[in-house]
Formats: C-alpha cells, structure tokens, sequence
C-alpha cells in the first residue's frame, strides 16, 4: 500500500481548481448534470506522482536560472570594462 501523502494547502486549491474548469467544460458542453458529460478520471495517487515531479522541476529550473544569472553578470561585468577600456583609448 503506497503511502498516504499530506494534503497541503496547495494542493488543495490546484484541486479545486481543476474541479471549477471541469464544471465550467460541462456547462460549455451545454449538459446541465456532470454525469452526462465524458471526462477524464485519475487516481489521486497519480495526481500527487505528477505535482511531485512538477515541484522537483521546478525547482531544477531555479538552479539553473540561478546559474544563467550568474553568467550574465560576469558576461554583463567584462563587456563594460572592454567598452571603458575602448573608450579610453579612442579618446
């Protein structure tokens, strides 16, 4: 038996989310009950494997724009000591 994950507040509200968008696809379908309407169904489970793997990609992604930065600063800290540097020879 997996283990059973914490319901976080974050969670939570993409839920309830995803419960409002479901509701609104079924008026737009124009079916009154939501039992008529065909929608997918996912175990909870898979829900949180896949919030799991977005969190941990984002946080991925955080590293390496922490790094891009990095690397557009030293980039952005030589061009303007080259640019001083050429400015003072042409003058």
């Amino acid at each position: 038996m997996a283990k059973a994950k914490k319901l976080t507040p974050r969670m939570l509200k993409r839920m309830v989310l995803q419960e409002k968008r479901r509701l609104r696809e079924t008026l737009e379908q124009g079916e009154e009950d939501a039992t008529k309407v065909d929608a997918e169904e996912a175990d909870a489970d898979e829900q949180a494997d896949t919030l799991e793997k977005d969190i941990d990609y984002i946080k991925v992604l955080k590293i390496e724009e922490r790094k891009l930065q990095k690397k557009l600063r030293r980039v952005n800290e030589a061009r303007k000591k080259l640019r001083r540097r050429v400015l003072r020879k042409l003058s």
